[in-house]
């Protein structure tokens, strides 16, 4: 029992009794309010160094990607420029391919004059097989008016012999003169490839060009100049 004296000028002397279950309760009231001021404290420091923590670390991860962004763009942007450069170049190969197979058409286009001299012309159109008809000097060459393969040599009994020569885009020519052949059947020919030496002056040549099967009139097709 706790006993606590006043001064004596006061009236009495004044006793005060405190049961120790009192002092315990308000000892735990005491270090449980302590406690939790301090538990408090404690979690806020912890939640204010986690946010700086994650404030560091989200900073951090920001600057990453932001890094990682501007070198995707550069890649992308190097990668829009190769695939422009590609494309230009395709573009321009394309062209080229284009050119080369127009100019490699052309060569088995029959349009080339088919004499090495000059020589005289009429155009026969008493059939329905059109006809030009060469006067060629001696020693001049009949020669193939463009590329292609010799599809049969025969023997004509108006002209002597006659070539005919197989271009492979629809177009046939033939050739019919008395000279000496020079290509045989299944051989191949280039524009300008010599078919006959004519051998006598004044000697004739017979012309024709047929397309997908029918006469056509050659002097449509002939690059004639002179």
């Amino acid at each position: 029992m706790l006993i606590i004296s006043s001064e004596k000028s006061m009236s009495g002397l004044r006793q005060h009794r405190y049961h120790p279950f009192l002092r315990l309760i308000l000892a735990t009231l005491v270090c449980a309010v302590l406690g939790a001021v301090i538990g408090y404290c404690y979690h806020e420091a912890g939640q204010l160094q986690l946010q700086q923590v994650q404030t560091g670390s989200e900073k951090a991860q920001i600057a990453v990607l932001q890094k990682q962004n501007e070198e995707l763009e550069k890649k992308i942007a190097d990668m829009e420029s190769t695939l422009q450069v590609l494309s230009e170049t395709v573009t321009q190969k394309t062209q080229t391919v284009q050119d080369l197979t127009q100019a490699l058409d052309q060569w088995y286009l029959p349009t080339e004059f088919p004499l090495t001299g000059a020589a005289t012309m009429e155009l026969s159109t008493e059939s329905a097989e059109p006809m030009c008809i060469f006067t060629a000097g001696k020693d001049d060459m009949v020669i193939s008016t463009a590329n292609g393969t010799v599809l049969a040599v025969n023997d004509d009994g108006m002209f002597g012999h006659n070539v005919w020569i197989d271009h492979g885009n629809g177009y046939v020519t033939i050739y019919r003169n008395s000279g000496d052949v020079k290509v045989k059947q299944g051989e191949s020919v280039t524009k300008g490839t010599t078919l006959f030496i004519i051998k006598d002056a004044q000697s004739k040549l017979g012309y024709q060009i047929m397309q997908d099967g029918e006469y056509r009139n050659p002097m449509e097709i002939l690059a004639i100049s002179g």
